[in-house]
């Protein structure tokens, strides 16, 4: 009789469910995943290594490739770092743009996650209904920086410039006509506050549309309950943060316990599972997005009564008015000084962490008093949620696999770097 022995397959890289560039090597026994292997550095680029050659404004932009889903988030990190070895710090209204950013950022990466997930999972309607939202928010990133992605807002000092005063409107065209342009435009006619106000007042209405499809859906509980089980011990002995902790029931977010911005002003809860299973953390990000709108409305209530500067006054570190370059030879130097050369940043270490929405995302800067970074580690919470693959999947399904890495949230720009 022929012996039945274990077979070893490739899971991606190919895989539309691998999230990018994921080889998960498995070894299995029939349908049952005996041992998982993750291979990853298919999408290293030397993101750390080529910030140590460049000045440190220039490295703005390498943050908002890393984890190429929440841009901003990865921004707030790396500006944080710099601002403390400054020594500066952001004028209030700039704090508060960046809290209202982080949150866009927040709600932007889990309706991502969400439609993915549930096209990973079988469910092909969301997938449309979330790319309708994120469509709203990325026209909020370009109004504010040109870049519907890779924004480079976040600058040590402030932000880039402030909220512009009118959103660009829908034009004529075969697709857009007559009412259906109006009813597109209703929301434009002001502001980008006005803008925003609009859509966190929608928004609810559309989270509940994503809950009636999912929340209480048989198929979607089959393949998210009970599945990918994380202990809370377990979950801190992987380093986990983010959702995968909160998901296992500890209460722990960066925003809370070690606030930074303006969020230890801003009234908002933190929601917690109690399973540690994939179901648990598909509602704590739904919940979450809830919050973050709520945090949104806060912020805009805020800056529509304080105006403001949105960056410091400090020519060594921030560029001059446009107005001043065009009058003044001293504003002209330094600009030029600034783009070209940067500005030195006193010896010393720093690590400056924020509560991105995979996890806690943070970077170790060390200065050695030059113009450009000595050293740059940045801390991707998805790097250490990968490592854990084997211990969780082990004795799951083949199909269980695929939930479990869509749950992990995984962006290999952050993981490999």
């Amino acid at each position: 009789m022929q012996e039945i022995r274990n077979y070893t397959m490739n899971f991606g890289p190919q895989h539309p469910a691998a999230h990018g560039v994921l080889r998960l090597v498995l070894e299995m026994d029939g349908e049952t995943v005996v041992r998982a292997d993750p291979h990853i550095g298919l999408l290293h680029r030397g993101t750390e290594k080529l910030a140590e050659s460049k000045p440190f404004n220039q490295s703005i932009g390498y943050m908002d490739r890393l984890d190429y889903v929440s841009m901003m988030c990865n921004e707030h990190a790396y500006v944080r770092a710099i601002e403390t070895l400054l020594g500066i710090e952001a004028p209030e209204r700039a704090q508060y743009i960046r809290t209202m950013f982080d949150e866009i950022t927040r709600i932007l990466n889990h309706l991502m996650w969400l439609g993915s997930n549930a096209l990973d999972l079988g469910a092909m309607g969301v997938f449309l209904y979330t790319f309708r939202e994120r469509e709203e928010l990325m026209d909020v990133y370009e109004a504010v920086s040109g870049a519907r992605m890779h924004a480079t807002y976040y600058r040590p000092g402030g932000v880039y410039r402030d909220l512009p005063d009118h959103m660009s409107k829908y034009r004529e065209s075969p697709w857009h006509k007559g009412e259906d342009l109006k009813r597109f435009n209703s929301w434009r006619e002001g502001s980008m506050l006005d803008y925003l106000d609009a859509f966190t007042a929608d928004f609810p209405h559309k989270v509940d549309e994503y809950e009636e499809l999912l929340t209480g859906n048989r198929i979607w509980k089959q393949r998210t309950v009970g599945i990918g089980v994380i202990s809370p011990e377990v979950a801190q002995q992987w380093s986990m943060s983010g959702v995968m902790l909160r998901g296992s029931g500890i209460e722990w977010d960066l925003r809370k316990k070690q606030p930074y911005a303006k969020y230890a002003e801003m009234d908002f809860d933190i929601p917690v599972g109690t399973h540690g299973d994939c179901y648990d953390r598909y509602l704590v990000r739904v919940a979450e997005m809830r919050q973050s709108n709520r945090i949104i409305r806060q912020c805009v209530k805020w800056l529509r009564e304080n105006p403001g500067p949105v960056i410091v006054r400090n020519f060594k570190v921030a560029p001059p008015p446009r107005m001043e370059m065009k009058e003044d030879m001293e504003a002209m130097i330094y600009h030029f000084k600034l783009f070209s050369e940067g500005y030195c940043v006193p010896a010393g270490e720093t690590y400056a962490a924020i509560e991105a929405p995979k996890g806690e995302f943070g970077c170790y800067l060390i200065s050695d008093g030059a113009n450009k970074p000595f050293r740059l580690h940045c801390r991707a919470p998805g790097f250490a949620h990968l490592s854990s693959m084997d211990t969780v999947v082990r004795g799951h399904m083949l199909a269980d696999v695929v939930a479990m890495i869509g749950t992990y949230d995984l962006v290999f720009g952050e993981v490999d770097r």
